[in-house]
């Protein structure tokens, strides 16, 4: 990839987290039951809430690793261990949000006892599990990919 194309790529995941974080903060100032809410109501009282600023720190750890990928990518150090455990990271850090979203989807079902209109909040997460499920399944294929080519590169170097 040209440097130009890489870095655009990163500017775009700068801007996808520093939005990502806007929303979470912003978000639940504007919720309907929290509209008189003070600021430690909102943010200390509500265990759906920290549960889902926890969950987030998988998905900035995998915006986090894309970002240094992409840095390997231009730096031309793509068939590297670095890449490898980037990559590895992903993957997990997706898997993990699968299991947080799953969790909260659970919350939804368990919490809402038929009071609550639960369909937008259940199709946002099964949309973020789908993506995530892409995202994990990219990056296990490209691990794989990546670590054999690494393995082929040290072992084109050992016989040289």
């Amino acid at each position: 990839m040209k440097k130009g194309s890489t870095i655009f790529l990163q500017v775009v995941i700068v801007l996808i987290g520093i939005g990502a974080l806007a929303l979470m903060l912003w978000e639940p100032q504007i919720e309907g039951r929290n509209e008189h809410a003070t600021l430690f109501e909102i943010y200390f009282k509500d265990p759906f809430l920290a549960y889902a600023y926890i969950g987030s720190i998988a998905f900035f750890m995998v915006l986090y690793k894309a970002f240094k990928l992409l840095g390997y990518i231009r730096r031309n150090e793509i068939f590297s261990q670095h890449s490898v455990k980037a990559l590895r990271t992903i993957k997990y850090c997706a898997m993990i949000l699968i299991a947080f979203i799953v969790g909260a989807e659970a919350y939804f079902f368990i919490g809402a006892d038929g009071k609550e209109d639960i369909a937008g909040g259940v199709m946002m997460g099964l949309l973020m599990i789908f993506f995530s499920v892409i995202i994990a399944t990219a990056a296990a294929v490209f691990e794989r990919i990546v670590q054999k080519a690494v393995d082929i590169k040290s072992e084109n170097d050992l016989t040289v």
